[in-house]
């Protein structure tokens, strides 16, 4: 076969769960579902974080990019997702593939800093509480931010245009529901070692460095927490960081296992199943755990519904 670059023979075939048509039924109505309840979930965080001023504060501040992030990203997978298992169509366009594969690696970086840097927030609310609002003011916390979707972006653009020069020989069938980097890499009829190298490279420091520094992040607090002597302080704070850390360990678990060995890591089933993990499952339940655990949240969310029942009431 021809082994030069073919990146314009068009549309891609996304093979996804089309080898089992009965359980494509099923998963449509159970994704559309969960995506709904994401997109309404998230969006119940960042309004409610934009209405109360008690919650315009740094760890809030953080929350709210963090759900924002989360309905891009199932967003840029699961409307297609959805299309797909619809019906017999499953062709996505080379600039839809490109587009996807760029926006999910972008938003995935993005989330691995994001969730360092709110990491950091809670280091410096438990271990120095006196310096809160000085060490993360408005403009450094905006400084984090922005840091934190360079970054994501910068690694996109590093990775994608790398996946998808690899020669396919004519190759269209992506086995996956989405063109995501592993799946892309396994379709090339050439040598991948080098671009696995690299991909494991860009990784470490995009996934592994932001996730040891929360766990040194988490060290300090621990010590901090083993100190107090108040049994509510000790209760408040892992509230608050229990929620941080489930959502750390759900999203990371996956990321690591999946892109620490992109080529052939793992089967191609079983990286269907932990991408849709950390693609609809992880984003769905975000804001049940910050809600769940935060009597802050549910707080104002209380507050919200009764005003809105009340005003119906007048009505």
């Amino acid at each position: 076969m021809d082994r030069t670059n073919d990146s314009s023979l068009g549309d891609f075939i996304l093979v996804g769960f089309s080898h089992h048509p009965l359980l494509e039924r099923v998963l449509f109505a159970v994704i559309l579902i969960a995506y709904v309840l994401t997109l309404v979930g998230n969006s119940a965080i960042i309004l409610v974080s934009r209405l109360d001023p008690h919650l315009h504060t740094p760890m809030y501040f953080f929350l709210t990019h963090l759900s924002f992030l989360d309905l891009s990203f199932t967003s840029s997978s699961i409307p297609q997702l959805l299309y797909n298992l619809s019906g017999q169509d499953k062709t996505i366009s080379y600039g839809g593939c490109s587009m996807q594969l760029f926006l999910f690696l972008a938003l995935g970086g993005v989330e691995c800093l994001l969730l360092a840097v709110m990491a950091y927030d809670r280091f410096v609310a438990i271990c120095r509480p006196l310096h809160y609002l000085a060490m993360l003011s408005p403009r450094l916390c905006l400084g984090l931010v922005s840091m934190a979707w360079g970054c994501g972006v910068a690694n996109s653009l590093a990775m994608s245009p790398v996946t998808l020069s690899l020669p396919r020989c004519g190759h269209r069938h992506v086995d996956h529901y989405l063109c995501e980097m592993p799946a892309l890499i396994r379709m090339a009829c050439v040598d991948t070692a080098a671009v696995e190298g690299s991909v494991f490279v860009l990784a470490v420091g995009i996934v592994l460095c932001p996730l040891a520094f929360i766990l040194v992040s988490y060290g300090y607090i621990l010590r901090a927490v083993l100190r107090m002597h108040s049994s509510s302080g000790r209760h408040k704070v892992f509230n608050t960081c229990g929620s941080h850390l489930t959502v750390v360990s759900l999203f990371y678990g996956n990321i690591v296992y999946m892109y620490m060995q992109p080529g052939r890591g793992s089967s191609q089933e079983q990286g269907k199943v932990l991408t849709l993990f950390y693609n609809i499952v992880t984003p769905l339940l975000n804001p049940l755990i910050y809600t769940l655990r935060n009597k802050e949240v549910k707080g104002v969310l209380s507050r919200l519904v009764l005003a809105k029942l009340s005003f119906r009431k007048k009505l």
